[in-house]
Order: C-alpha cells, then sequence, then structure tokens
C-alpha cells in the first residue's frame, strides 16, 4: 500500500472537476484532483523517490516500488514556458514525500485564463486499485489517496 501526499493545500476535487477531458476521464489513471488556494506556495513531492521528469508544470516520482505519481500543475500550464513557476530540484533527485519541488502562484495562472487545478494522478495503476479522498480541505502534506 502506497500512501499519497496532497503536493498543494487547497481542496480536494476529484477528477471529474478537472477541465481536461484525458485527466477528467481517468485515461492518464486514477487519482483524484486539489483546487488550490490562491496563494503563492510551494508544490511538494507525494511519495519519496526519484524525480523521473521535472517540468515547471508538471513532475513525475517514482517510489523505489516501482510506483510511479504525475502532478499536473493547472491545466494548459505547458503554454506558460515555466512563467510563474521556479523549480527547487532537479530532475534525477531523490526526494522525500513532503519536500518542496516547485514554487507557483495558482492566483497568477488564473489571472492568466487558465485553471489552476492540480491533477495528482497513479501512473500505470490498474481501476479500483487507488483509494482518494474527494471532497474536503487538504494541506500540503496530507493524505490525499492510498494506492494498492
Amino acid at each position: 500500500m502506497t500512501t499519497v501526499l496532497a503536493p498543494v493545500e487547497g481542496v480536494a476535487v476529484g477528477l471529474s472537476a478537472v477541465p481536461d477531458p484525458v485527466f477528467s476521464a481517468g485515461m492518464v489513471g486514477p487519482g483524484t484532483a486539489i483546487d488550490p488556494a490562491r496563494e503563492p506556495g510551494k508544490a511538494v513531492a507525494p511519495i519519496s523517490g526519484k524525480i523521473m521528469k521535472l517540468h515547471p508544470h508538471a513532475y513525475v516520482i517514482v517510489g523505489d516500488d516501482g510506483k510511479g505519481v504525475l502532478v499536473h500543475l493547472g491545466i494548459d500550464t505547458v503554454q506558460l514556458k515555466g512563467k510563474g513557476f521556479e523549480l527547487l530540484a532537479a530532475e534525477g533527485d531523490r526526494v522525500r514525500a513532503g519536500q518542496p519541488v516547485v514554487a507557483w502562484d495558482p492566483a497568477a495562472i488564473e489571472a492568466g485564463g487558465r485553471s489552476p487545478v492540480c491533477p495528482v494522478v497513479a501512473l500505470d495503476a490498474p481501476a479500483g486499485s487507488v483509494t482518494a479522498v474527494t471532497g474536503g480541505p487538504v494541506h500540503a502534506g496530507d493524505e490525499l489517496f492510498l494506492w494498492d
């Protein structure tokens, strides 16, 4: 059982609330999403492991058990080409769950006409293997979902 932590503070809303059909339909994988607090903050590692992919707007961390978790900071934020994000770690780094990875400002993302909602996805996980928090407030580092 892998415990996946909330990477950002906000309200857990479930993947169906993500304004992107690929995430909301679960095509990337099961998980949940967080509507973040509209203030500058740091997105943290949801699990301990190695940063396999790191972009300003998204990152994947793979644990020692081979399970990978994708954190996507907002929707269509790849179009920002890194503007408004600050990397606090590097691809290939080993991180502990709860360690800051990216600094960002969800209010600035929203002001630019994009959704700041953050999908948190268990990559390559079979359907039914994730038990997620789908509502209510969460703080960065709180338990977000369990992955069998």
